[in-house]
């Protein structure tokens, strides 16, 4: 199998499975990210997800074996259908954890950049080396890559093709944390339960205003952000929060998404 799913107590793990090809993206990665919306989508209890990979990679980027056997106009279709994926996936209400546990290029990175938290391994690596073979980045490369870590690092980056050590990928605030390997799923897992112990209509309402907000002006991102504040407040989940607060115990959250 390209991907493995695995899901234990609301959080949903989506393992890229290919380590003799370093998980690269092919056509059957791109029908299990397609299968992973729709599970998110359908099945309410998904409280956290996580993507990660098998082996020494997260995910070295296309197969350049099955590229190189496309045509333009299979190529553009293949990414376009994984590109429309990540795009909805930023618009869930989930939130979306890629643990990184090596290679984290081209698509691999891109993929990792798509999600909302990224918590590496201290041997993973970035990078965007889609130019050594005469193209460009094209699930968000030049896009969010920019928006990350700063329109000249990243036209560096996109036009050197060299990759970056997860030290240096946190500090240019590329990755959120980065932790020992053989502590990467602990850590990740211990991330997920404290999302998870959270107000599903609170974390949903966050990531939309984050996610959403951040592709708006400022003012019509601050206007977005308030109408949300006032979603949230009239949600039980505000009530027993609140509740909680005076009474000094702890607030016992909806459990499944609305």
């Amino acid at each position: 199998m390209a991907v493995e799913f695995e899901k234990e107590d609301g959080i949903l793990w989506f393992k890229l499975n290919r380590p003799e090809a370093l998980n690269a993206i092919n056509e059957d990665v791109v029908k299990a990210f397609r299968e992973l919306i729709n599970r998110i989508k359908t099945e309410k209890d998904i409280r956290v997800v996580v993507i990660t990979g098998s082996g020494k990679a997260f995910c070295a980027g296309a197969d350049i074996k099955m590229f190189s056997e496309s045509d333009f106009f299979k190529a553009r279709e293949i990414i376009s259908e994984l590109g429309k994926i990540l795009d909805e996936m930023e618009d869930l209400d989930v939130p979306v954890i890629a643990a990184v546990n090596g290679y984290a290029l081209g698509g691999g990175c891109e993929i990792a950049m798509a999600c909302d938290i990224i918590i590496a391994s201290e041997n993973a690596s970035f990078g965007q080396p889609e130019i050594n073979l005469g193209i460009i980045p094209g699930l968000g490369g030049t896009q969010r890559l920019s928006r990350l870590v700063g329109w000249k690092k990243a036209m560096e980056l996109c036009l050197t093709g060299e990759r970056i050590s997860a030290k240096e990928a946190e500090k240019l605030g590329l990755v959120n944390k980065v932790v020992a390997a053989e502590k990467l799923e602990e850590e990740v897992k211990k991330l997920a339960e404290l999302i998870k112990s959270k107000s599903p209509y609170a974390v949903g309402f966050i990531k939309q205003a984050v996610n959403r907000g951040y592709k708006m002006g400022l003012k019509d991102a601050l206007q977005y952000e308030r109408d949300l504040f006032g979603l949230s407040f009239a949600t039980e989940d505000a009530r027993e929060g609140i509740k909680a607060f005076v009474e000094k115990r702890k607030a016992e959250f909806m459990k499944d998404r609305a």
